[in-house]
C-alpha cells in the first residue's frame, strides 16, 4: 500500500447495492469496482450486499420492492442504486404494479426527505451543451428537492368512469424544516446564497414554504435568501444558470427544475444524486434506465461513479471522495469517455471504469499512457 495512505484507519461499511433495471447493473458495476479500489488504497472495507428492485423485482417476485430488499437497505450504512424503469410498464397505462412504485416506497420507508443534485460544467465538454459557452461556463449549482411529501405522496383519486381525478398536495412545517436546514448549511460552505423556488402567488403550500424558510433563514444570517416563482426559474435556468448557487424547492418543482438543469453540462450521463434521511441515504445517477442502451457497453458510468463519491462524502470519507472526483475529471479532460461525450474516439462503459479506477490506484504512474489515449489505444495488459 502507498505509504501516504497508511494514516487512514481500517473501517468496515455495509453497502446495499440495488442494480435495478436497464443500464443500472452496468453502471453500478463500475461504481462497485471503483469503491473496491478506494477500499484498497485508503484501507476501507466495503461489504457489498445485493438486492433486487424495480421491474427486475416485479419479474422475480411480483413486488417492485421486496421485503428482503427493504430490510437490506435499512441494515446498511448506505445504498448504491442503479436505475429504474422498463418500457413494458411505461407503455401499459393499465398496469397496477409499476417499477417506480418501488423507488417511491423505498424513499418513504427510509425517510429520504432530501434529494441533492449537483449541476456542474466541465471545461472540455461545454461545447456539448445546447446553450452558449458564455451562458453555461462556470455553472455550479446544488439543488435541494424535498423528496417524500407533496403531490407525489398525497391522496390520489380517479372516479370509476375515469372522467375525474385529483392529486392532493400537502406539506407540514416539519417536512419543510428538515431539508431547509440542510440547504442553508450547504450554502454556508459555498457562495452563501440560497434561492427558494415556489409558486407562492398561487399555491397555499408555496406560501407555507416561504413562511417557514424565512423563519429558518434568521438562523443563518451569513446566507443571502431570495425567492423565485417556478415558471420564472425555469426560464432563468436557461438564460443565466450561473446566478444560482443553492436551490431549495418542493417535490414536483424539484423534479422538473433538476431535470431541466441536467442538460446544461452537455450530458445527463454526468450527473449524480444523493437522497438523504436522518438515518439512511441512497445514491444514484439521475439518467434513468435507458433501456435502448442495455447490454451494449455504451452507457456512461460517470453519473453513477460520482454518486459513489457522494456516498463517500456521506460516510465522511472526504479525502477518498475528493480523489474519486479528481480521477473522474482526469478521465473527462483526457477524453477517455463513452460515446455520448466523444463520438469520434469513445470507450466502453467498463473501459471508462477501468481508467478511473487505475488513476485512483496509480495517479501519474497510471498504466494508461496519455499519448496512446489520444490515439485511441491503451498500454494496459
Amino acid at each position: 500500500m502507498n505509504k501516504k495512505h497508511k494514516k487512514y484507519m481500517s473501517k468496515s461499511y455495509k453497502i446495499a447495492v440495488l442494480p435495478g433495471d436497464g443500464i443500472g447493473p452496468e453502471v453500478t458495476n463500475e461504481s462497485v469496482k471503483i469503491l473496491k479500489v478506494i477500499g484498497e488504497v485508503f484501507q476501507y472495507n466495503f461489504e457489498f450486499n445485493y438486492g433486487v428492485m424495480g421491474a427486475e423485482a416485479i419479474y422475480q417476485t411480483g413486488n417492485p420492492l421486496p421485503d428482503e430488499t427493504l430490510e437490506l437497505c435499512k441494515n446498511s450504512d448506505a445504498v448504491l442504486f442503479g436505475a429504474i424503469g422498463d418500457p413494458a410498464f411505461d407503455n401499459n397505462p393499465d398496469a397496477k404494479v409499476r417499477p417506480e412504485q418501488g423507488l417511491l416506497k423505498l424513499r418513504k420507508e427510509l425517510g429520504l426527505f432530501a434529494n441533492i443534485r449537483p449541476i456542474k460544467t466541465y471545461a472540455s465538454l461545454i461545447k456539448k451543451s445546447p446553450l452558449k459557452r458564455e451562458i453555461v461556463d462556470g455553472t455550479d449549482i446544488q439543488i435541494y428537492r424535498e423528496l417524500i411529501s407533496g403531490i407525489y405522496f398525497g391522496e390520489k383519486f380517479t372516479d370509476e368512469n375515469g372522467d375525474y381525478a385529483y392529486d392532493l398536495c400537502k406539506y407540514s412545517k416539519e417536512e419543510i424544516a428538515g431539508i431547509t436546514h440542510l440547504a442553508f448549511q450547504d450554502a454556508q460552505k459555498r457562495k452563501k446564497k440560497l434561492t427558494l423556488i415556489d409558486k407562492a402567488n398561487v399555491l397555499d403550500t408555496s406560501r407555507l414554504w416561504r413562511k417557514i424558510v424565512k423563519e429558518i433563514a434568521l438562523e443563518y444570517p451569513d446566507v443571502t435568501l431570495d425567492f423565485m416563482f417556478v415558471d420564472n426559474a425555469a426560464m432563468q435556468m436557461i438564460l443565466n444558470p450561473k446566478q444560482f448557487d443553492v436551490i431549495l424547492t418542493e417535490n414536483m418543482f424539484g423534479d422538473i427544475i433538476s431535470d431541466e438543469a441536467s442538460v446544461i453540462g452537455g450530458s445527463i450521463g454526468l450527473l449524480p444524486s444523493a437522497s438523504i434521511g436522518d438515518d439512511n441515504a441512497l445514491f444514484e445517477p439521475i439518467h434513468g434506465s435507458y433501456p435502448q442502451a442495455k447490454g451494449k457497453g455504451i452507457a456512461n458510468p460517470i453519473a453513477s461513479i460520482l454518486s459513489a463519491a457522494m456516498l463517500l462524502d456521506y460516510l465522511k470519507l472526504n479525502v477518498a471522495a475528493d480523489k474519486l472526483r479528481q480521477s473522474v475529471e482526469h478521465a473527462v479532460e483526457s477524453k477517455f469517455v463513452t460515446v455520448d461525450l466523444n463520438a469520434e474516439q469513445n470507450y466502453s462503459t467498463s473501459e471508462v471504469g477501468d481508467f478511473i479506477a487505475d488513476y485512483i490506484h496509480f495517479s501519474e504512474k497510471s498504466y494508461y499512457n496519455y499519448e496512446n489515449i489520444q490515439l485511441g489505444k491503451s498500454t494496459i495488459v
